[in-house]
């Protein structure tokens, strides 16, 4: 089965966030819906899903922040989270 990278931010309540999810996270999944299942279960599972303000699906990971997402992320070919590391 085909695997898509996605680039998910989130919209914070009163800075309240996940250890290094504030730029956002990089996950690599079956479909949008096992995406979101993988950050509910290994990057927030001590609460609730944030709003998500943008997606972007197929994400080129050339694009992202050259200065902290990139140089910090694992391999993006394997399903899973791929930034923030902490969470692989």
């Amino acid at each position: 089965m085909a695997l898509t990278r996605y680039w998910f931010e989130f919209d914070f309540d009163d800075d309240v966030c996940c250890s290094g999810t504030s730029i956002g996270c990089g996950v690599t999944a079956h479909n949008y819906n096992d995406a979101l299942f993988l950050l509910s279960q290994k990057v927030f599972k001590s609460g609730p899903l944030p709003k998500i303000k943008k997606v972007i699906e197929n994400v080129d990971v050339s694009t992202l922040d050259a200065g902290h997402v990139l140089p910090n992320m694992f391999a993006p070919n394997f399903r899973g989270i791929w930034y923030p590391s902490d969470y692989m």
